[in-house]
């Protein structure tokens, strides 16, 4: 099967199974002057883990922020297409409402507050709710995460590795539907990596939890998803199965170290200009 026929029996793969989150056909626009989506697309099956990967500057964290509704605290705003989120439509929704519509992120650097205690900080992540049942959920966060519940001092003395289990302890106590995830990985040691990827993975399995993942270690993120997409430019360039993504030539030369050093961007390869694979 050629790469072109390959790429459309993932498309059918991932058409076939119901959308929790559609992006369709975004722009989003910086300033009123910077372009940094260009007519951006893609689809997040319910209950399925699905890596959103490209290069620094590519838009990754602008795509999650135009679905959690963050980009106005940074002026940015979606100029063209929609979001849709369980047959919603999210452009212009605060990022209040929208975690209580069940979309939470958990944002790149983890940014916990480092002056609450670990409890302070999972009670703030349930500030949508007015169910009685926060303790409870607290509890299911430390059966998680037991190192967390050891930790009775101010979040800001945890390890980067504790942080990000906060973080993601966090996003867990809004009892979301889905979790953008924004570079899990970053600043932590190869160990503290994969217990993150794995707990990532147990997350969705038992507990069903859709999760958007943005993320540099390429090969890790892969290892968890079920389905990926490749950004360049604002756009997405490529897409597949996870198998797929991993096994493909263009994709292990540049984010799987298959054939030397990384590079930065597929434009700058005269092979990709010939072959426009990617466009």
């Amino acid at each position: 099967m050629d790469a072109t026929a390959a790429a459309k029996g993932a498309r059918r793969w991932v058409d076939a199974l119901p959308a929790l989150l559609e992006v369709n056909n975004v722009e989003v626009v910086y300033s009123d002057v910077i372009l940094v989506l260009r007519g951006l697309s893609l689809k997040v099956p319910q209950g399925h883990i699905v890596a959103l990967l490209g290069a620094n500057g590519a838009g990754k964290s602008t795509t999650l922020k135009a679905i959690s509704g963050l980009l106005k605290t940074e002026e940015g705003e979606i100029t063209r297409g929609d979001i849709i989120f369980a047959g919603e439509r999210l452009n212009g929704i605060d990022p209040d409402r929208i975690v209580r519509k069940g979309i939470f992120q958990v944002m790149e650097g983890r940014r916990i507050v480092a002056d609450m205690t670990v409890h302070e900080n999972l009670r703030l992540g349930a500030f949508t709710r007015t169910d009685g049942e926060v303790q409870q959920d607290i509890e299911r966060v430390y059966a998680y995460f037991p190192r967390l519940k050891e930790r009775t001092g101010l979040a800001g003395y945890l390890s980067g590795g504790e942080q990000q289990m906060l973080a993601i302890g966090r996003a867990l106590m809004a009892r979301p539907k889905l979790i953008l995830m924004d570079e899990p990985s970053m600043g932590l040691s190869p160990l503290l990596v994969r217990e993150v990827f794995g707990i990532i993975r147990r997350l969705n399995r038992e507990l069903g939890i859709t999760v958007l993942l943005v993320e540099q270690n390429a090969r890790m993120a892969l290892s968890v998803a079920s389905y990926g997409y490749v950004m360049e430019q604002g756009k997405i360039v490529l897409d597949g199965t996870a198998e797929e993504l991993a096994n493909n030539e263009d994709v292990k030369e540049f984010y799987l170290g298959g054939h030397g050093a990384e590079r930065k961007s597929f434009r700058n390869l005269k092979s990709y200009k010939r072959r426009k694979r990617w466009l």
